[in-house]
């Protein structure tokens, strides 16, 4: 075994030599050559330990409110030291002096007391626990969440210490295609009990629908969706069209969508690729949508009116008793036509209606029954009305071509088709605007573009100058709620016109 050095436990032999300012606390002991009295002094420590251990309770709750009261280490190093004789040069004051000659001339180990009263602890308390009430209740704590880029609800949840039992529990009660179907920016609003188990969340699935799922005592979820309304007001603008009608409405403040509804009203009566001249000019009544006082967008078109090449044109919304809506003159003549003028978005007529055209493949005189939109391969063709599909497949140099019976009276005919529309056949039926096929070049064809005929008992008609039929108009059980309801509608329209009028020093024109 190695051995153990004991030098610094001899008492006889001092420490190595240092300024006596120096020296520690054991070195003093050391140098003190006082046995007699060490051993005195263990034997008092072993009596002061066991006092100490019997009025610690006291002294400690006497002690709690004194942050500078020192430990049982600091008191027993200090009692020892003052038992020592001072260091030479070094000057005990009068008060040290006095307690080392009581210490040194302890002859038996010292009975100690405690001087501090034991104090019952019933008086003083060390902590109190907060009161408690069996009508007291924790209010939930309530956080929310705002879906990011990647997001998914597992990982949300996952955020927020949620278990995955209540992500299942949650996902089968609002629905998986809801649920898994997140975008950034939707926010999630969660509440947790004193538990912690999710008490509640809301889930905004756009700015007006919002789901709610709460769970019950017995820990179920039930389902709940509420939904807000925009607050509706009505809003004016118009002005005269210098070059195109999309920049003159964006210069009045309409909304594209807005310049489209426009367009979609008065396109029974106008061709706006054709018919729009510099001069012509717009009023339009529509709403604007708020939710908690901010815009959100614009509603429908209340009425308008369109001047085309001197000519008058107006509408206005109607919804029925039956909540049939749709627009019709203030005489109660529906907007809309039995057909549509034109059944494709075109960028120009590459061809019109000529019974006497020389062919561009054949190059003979040949009739050409129909007229000819330009348009980009792959441009929806829309049904120019009601109708049964009689002929859906080629014919001849028409290439894929769609053939539509409107009753008795009329047929319309779309060639030189790319595609079909699928799930459309012989025998179908279609309505107004459906999309039945697709801009292409088959057939005999130098480009894509939709020949279009249109047909009055077997006759071909011009498409552009065919006068059209109308469309049904108010039932006469709905023509006294319609004059009620649209007479007011009229007027502010002609306030408004009359106000722009007045502002640019030009005469109303009467419709």
């Amino acid at each position: 075994m190695r051995p153990t050095s004991t030098k610094n436990f001899d008492f006889k032999e001092p420490l190595i030599a240092r300024a006596p300012q120096q020296q520690s606390f054991w070195a003093k002991l050391s140098s003190a050559n006082l046995k007699p009295l060490v051993f005195a002094s263990v034997i008092g420590l072993a009596a002061m330990t066991a006092s100490f251990a019997f009025t610690k309770g006291s002294d400690l709750l006497a002690d709690a409110n004194s942050s500078n009261a020192p430990s049982d280490y600091q008191i027993l190093e200090k009692k020892i030291a003052l038992a020592l004789p001072a260091e030479p040069g070094m000057r005990l004051s009068e008060t040290q002096t006095t307690q080392q000659a009581k210490v040194t001339t302890i002859s038996s180990p010292p009975t100690v007391q405690s001087t501090t009263p034991l104090v019952p602890m019933t008086e003083t308390p060390l902590y109190t626990l907060p009161p408690t009430s069996a009508s007291s209740s924790i209010e939930p704590s309530c956080t929310e969440e705002t879906v990011r880029s990647g997001d998914s609800l597992s990982l949300i949840f996952s955020r927020h210490n949620i278990s995955a039992n209540t992500l299942e529990a949650v996902v089968r009660v609002g629905g998986k295609k809801t649920l898994t179907r997140l975008l950034p920016g939707q926010k999630f609003h969660f509440c947790f009990d004193e538990q912690q188990h999710l008490a509640s969340m809301k889930y905004g699935l756009s700015e007006l629908e919002t789901l709610v799922l709460e769970r019950a005592p017995g820990g179920e979820y039930t389902k709940n969706t509420t939904t807000r309304e925009y607050q509706r007001l009505t809003a004016y603008g118009g002005g005269t069209i210098k070059n195109s009608l999309f920049l003159s409405a964006k210069r009045a403040g309409l909304s594209e969508k807005l310049t489209m509804e426009l367009a979609h009203i008065f396109g029974w009566d106008i061709d706006f690729v054709l018919d729009i001249r510099s001069g012509d000019e717009f009023f339009v009544v529509y709403e604007e949508l708020y939710l908690d006082g901010e815009l959100k967008g614009t509603g429908h078109i209340i009425s308008a009116e369109f001047v085309n090449q001197g000519k008058t044109y107006q509408a206005v919304r109607y919804t029925d008793s039956q909540d049939k809506v749709d627009y019709y003159t203030p005489d109660g003549h529906s907007m809309r036509k039995a057909f549509l003028r034109t059944p494709v978005n075109f960028s120009r007529i590459s061809s019109g209606f000529n019974l006497k055209r020389k062919h561009p493949v054949l190059h003979t005189v040949r009739a050409h029954k129909g007229v000819d939109y330009a348009a980009p391969t792959g441009t929806p063709v829309k049904a120019s009305g009601d109708g049964k599909i009689t002929l859906r497949g080629r014919k001849g140099g028409y290439g894929r071509t769609v053939v539509i019976q409107h009753g008795t009276k009329y047929s319309t005919l779309y060639a030189h088709l790319s595609s079909y529309k699928s799930g459309l056949k012989t025998g179908s039926r279609v309505r107004q605007g459906q999309v039945i096929g697709y801009v292409g070049q088959s057939g005999l064809a130098t480009g894509p573009h939709l020949h279009y005929e249109f047909r009055v008992n077997g006759v071909h008609r011009n498409p552009l100058t065919v006068k059209l039929p109308q469309a049904d108009p108010i039932a006469p059980s709905e023509k006294n709620r319609f004059v009620e309801l649209t007479s007011p509608l009229v007027r502010e329209m002609a306030s408004l016109k009359a106000a722009q009028y007045a502002e640019t020093g030009r005469a109303i024109q009467t419709p």
